[in-house]
């Protein structure tokens, strides 16, 4: 379960951060005003390189041993995932969000209820049925 969660998750994280990082307007479609500013455009950049390091991470961290330091980088995504998709739940919620939003609610959702359960999976000891 980590491992196809670590990998798909890493792909997901990859094509966001490079679409920031290329193509912050076309990705904030709705969101990012057509004539925005060079600074917004600078900061939706820089917010690029954290999600391609993440990404990097989850992609590192497929084949790790389950152990404490795949259990941190386990942890450290359900929350990231989880806080995301409050923030969606909340957008749509109050109709803040774009219509968009609305498909990322369930996609982010699905990532943190991914990682907390691989989270409960590593706990107990493998059985016969988790091969």
């Amino acid at each position: 379960m980590a491992r196809w969660t670590l990998t798909i998750s890493s792909l997901y994280l990859a094509v966001i951060g490079l679409a920031l990082m290329f193509a912050p307007l076309k990705f904030g479609v709705g969101a990012v005003p057509a004539d925005a500013s060079p600074a917004l455009l600078a900061l939706l950049r820089l917010l690029g390189g954290p999600f391609l390091g993440i990404a990097a991470l989850n992609a590192l961290s497929r084949s790790a041993p389950a152990g404490d330091w795949l259990r941190a980088v386990l942890i450290a995504n359900a929350i990231g995932f989880g806080a995301v998709a409050l923030n969606d739940v909340h957008g749509v919620a109050t109709g803040e969000a774009r219509d968009l939003a609305r498909v990322f609610v369930v996609v982010h959702l699905a990532f943190a209820l991914a990682f907390l359960t691989a989270l409960v999976r590593g706990r107990r000891p493998a059985s016969a049925a988790d091969a």
